[in-house]
């Protein structure tokens, strides 16, 4: 798929909304706006499909699964799992879109589900959990390509949690059971990259990126050294837990994505986007380039061909759509989209 023919989905936690927006070239058109999804600040994509499973906030909070209509935009929902521990920070597909992974930070769990995908009349409902595992502050999980491993990020564990995912979707603990990062640097998400044998981590309260290398057979994660995504010259302190990063001017990291042989990264305290480039055995160098984006980018994506980069701001209520060339940024468009704009895919 091509930045030409693509949707890109943006959900806004503030509104209870998920925002569609057709790329076409250099401009967004905003299709559809579909409410109703209070607090949403996660979904997955089944592309395959046409299939979006968002976590949502209130009491209980729960999974909605929405058919995505890709000639309007609109999201239709079709069936819901309540989550009575609190709601999904985090939630990625994997088994060709039969099972779902969530991790959630105030619950301090993460969960396995089974996805109904082959009856028609229940393709996309969501089962209760087939296994459960319990780290603080989870903040985000992804699956290996080949759906035979999961990783965990506990931010207030400072740990990546590492497990073996059978094909009955049970989760069993690697040897060892964790890769820890640095103490104090609070991992939040994370990319998995076979091409360079590695997994990366952007860590919340220091803005590095933390290398890891990772056996495709074994699964285990091997810390092997770190990298800047924030910007030096900014003045930031680092941050602490449960302290306010922008009172103290502290580092604020919060999303991470790849794209072709580069890391996109983006901090909050500064409101920027900055590129680490990878080397052919995987090591990082620091970001040197920074581009000032919407306020407070909790969320971003990249289009599958490399080309584009869709950022939104926790407190803005417009998205900003760039040209990538190398690590330079060239803004293109600006589109409304929701308050407290967080989560962004393109499918």
């Amino acid at each position: 798929m091509t930045g030409t023919d693509s949707l890109v989905l943006v959900a806004n936690a503030g509104d209870g909304s998920i925002s569609t927006f057709r790329l076409a070239g250099d401009r967004l058109e905003r299709l559809a706006v579909t409410g109703g999804l209070t607090g949403c600040s996660t979904f997955a994509v089944d592309a395959e499909r046409d299939l979006v499973y968002a976590g949502v906030k209130g009491e209980p909070a729960g999974i909605v699964t929405l058919a995505l209509d890709r000639a309007t935009g609109v999201l239709t929902e079709r069936s819901r799992l309540d989550l009575p521990a609190g709601g999904m920070n985090y939630l990625a597909l994997t088994h060709g879109g039969s099972a779902l992974l969530g991790a959630s930070y105030g619950g301090g769990y993460g969960i396995v589900c089974p996805v109904e995908v082959s009856s028609a009349g229940a393709v996309g409902s969501v089962g209760e959990p087939t296994a459960r595992v319990a780290y603080p502050n989870l903040h985000s999980v992804l699956p290996s390509p080949d759906g035979r491993f999961a990783y965990f990020v506990s931010l207030g564990g400072d740990l990546i949690a590492q497990y073996a995912l059978s094909d009955a979707l049970a989760l069993t603990p690697l040897d060892p059971p964790t890769a820890a990062a640095p103490t104090g640097s609070g991992p939040r998400h994370l990319v998995i990259d076979d091409d360079h044998g590695a997994v990366y981590v952007l860590t919340e309260f220091s803005a590095e990126v933390l290398h890891y290398r990772r056996d495709s057979a074994s699964g285990i994660l091997d810390f092997a050294g770190s990298a800047r995504a924030f910007d030096p010259a900014a003045g930031l302190g680092h941050g602490v837990f449960g302290a306010d990063p922008l009172a103290h001017h502290y580092i604020w990291g919060a999303d991470l994505h790849r794209a072709g042989d580069r890391l996109w990264a983006s901090e909050r305290t500064e409101s920027t986007l900055g590129s680490l480039a990878i080397a052919a055995d995987g090591t990082l160098t620091d970001a040197s380039r920074f581009t000032r984006t919407e306020q407070q980018p909790r969320g971003f994506a990249m289009s599958a061909d490399g080309r584009h980069l869709i950022a939104a701001g926790e407190k803005s209520t417009t998205v900003s759509l760039y040209r990538v060339d190398g690590d330079d940024l060239t803004l293109t468009d600006r589109a409304e989209t929701g308050r407290g704009a967080n989560w962004v895919r393109v499918v």
